[in-house]
């Protein structure tokens, strides 16, 4: 039951001593506070890496040509590869139960126009689902069919920006655009997690492009994702053989590392995932350094109060309280100085967090935060810290004879 009269004595002892409960607040509050920030700092961390590797699905692979370093099989030095799409027929037959999706690219930039309003954009020739690669999303119509590629059809999907630039406030679905002379009818309208740069990308159907733009079946890049269900390291493996079957069909030597690039994204996932457990393993080692130096400020101060009052005690004793009361007094008043200084602590870190986090994005540390259950977890591993090193000397105090008690210092 509520003890209303406990409850006056024990708000009694904490304003008659006022620095000894400022002290042991102040322990708990600046532990809750540096661990908050701790783990705020390490989620932002973790949630750039995340924000980067959003721009793309997480199981992307891009492939395109360059000039070769190395002479090879009576090429010279200096041979630019081209695609074409027999390259992308290849891959897709020879690997169609490793891939997912596959598209060829091609991209130029252009001068586009809606009456009065112009400007230049990069243009993409594509194949459908080409979206899922970029992990774009369809907002208004919809993205590029198999149609549109087998008709050569001049329709478009453009993205949020570029309604923005052209069309202000009203709806580009459906209106027409002159790209560099040619008119094409707008289909769909695309957002982008990488953002605004990646918003002002336009996509054609490939074929459209391919004979729009050279007449010709060259291919400048392909993208793919691979099977989801197979492991980093399967797909890593995937893409090295891969890239060894291209280099071996355009005739590229095998040490050539520039002939025929490719970015597999799971090499990058593979080094992230490390990094953010290695980060993780850090924060949780400086975290909980930071309760233990807590939990021993803490242990400190509660031997130190229980010292304090054991003539106290003695008295108390001496008019018939019980070492049971005595006991539940000290740990009552040790849980509400420590949940109080606790949740104070949590605060003052959410704060400092919420102001300093758009400052912090020049460092590379986005949307820092903590986990609720996380902080509230350590605040309760506090208050049991301090019930337990406040309960033992306490218990011991507690059992001294009120003749004893009354005469210690």
């Amino acid at each position: 039951m509520f003890d209303l009269d406990r409850w006056r004595e024990i708000f009694q002892s904490i304003s008659k001593n006022k620095l000894r409960s400022a002290l042991s607040g102040f322990t708990v509050a600046f532990a809750i506070l540096l661990f908050t920030l701790l783990f705020g700092i390490g989620n932002g961390l973790q949630n750039t890496f995340k924000n980067e590797f959003a721009k793309d699905a997480i199981n992307s692979i891009y492939i395109w040509t360059n000039t070769t370093t190395k002479a090879y099989k009576g090429h010279q030095i200096g041979r630019r590869i081209q695609f074409k799409n027999d390259d992308f027929e290849f891959l897709k037959e020879k690997y169609a139960d490793k891939i997912q999706m596959i598209s060829p690219r091609l991209q130029r930039t252009a001068k586009v126009v809606y009456k009065t309003e112009e400007d230049n954009y990069t243009i993409r020739g594509v194949y459908p689902k080409y979206d899922l690669l970029e992990s774009a999303e369809v907002t208004e119509g919809r993205f590029l069919n198999i149609r549109d590629i087998n008709e050569k059809a001049k329709v478009v999907v453009i993205g949020r920006m570029v309604e923005k630039d052209l069309f202000g406030q009203i709806s580009a679905y459906g209106k027409q655009l002159n790209i560099g002379g040619i008119i094409y009818k707008i289909i769909g309208v695309f957002s982008d997690p990488g953002g605004d740069s990646d918003e002002r990308y336009i996509y054609i159907p490939f074929t459209t492009m391919q004979q729009i733009y050279g007449n010709n079946d060259y291919v400048d890049q392909l993208g793919m994702t691979y099977n989801p269900e197979m492991s980093i390291d399967e797909a890593l493996a995937f893409s090295s053989k891969m890239h060894r079957e291209l280099k071996k069909k355009h005739e590229v030597s095998p040490n050539d590392q520039r002939g025929i690039g490719i970015n597999n994204y799971a090499s990058g996932n593979k080094e992230v995932s490390s990094m953010m457990v290695g980060l993780s393993i850090l924060i949780l080692i400086i975290g909980f350094g930071t309760l233990i130096a807590g939990v021993v400020g803490i242990s400190n101060i509660m031997v130190y109060i229980v010292k304090e009052r054991t003539k106290e005690i003695g008295i108390r004793k001496a008019i018939g309280a019980t070492p049971k009361s005595i006991v539940s007094m000290i740990m009552l008043e040790a849980i509400l100085i420590t949940a109080i200084s606790g949740y104070f602590g949590l605060m003052l870190g959410v704060g400092i967090l919420e102001l300093a986090g758009p400052s912090l994005e020049k460092y590379f540390i986005l949307n820092p935060g903590v986990s609720t259950p996380v902080v509230v977890g350590a605040t309760i591993t506090l208050i049991l810290a301090g019930m337990i090193a406040g309960y033992l000397p306490a218990k011991k105090a507690a059992r001294i004879k009120p003749i004893v008690a009354l005469r210690a210092d």
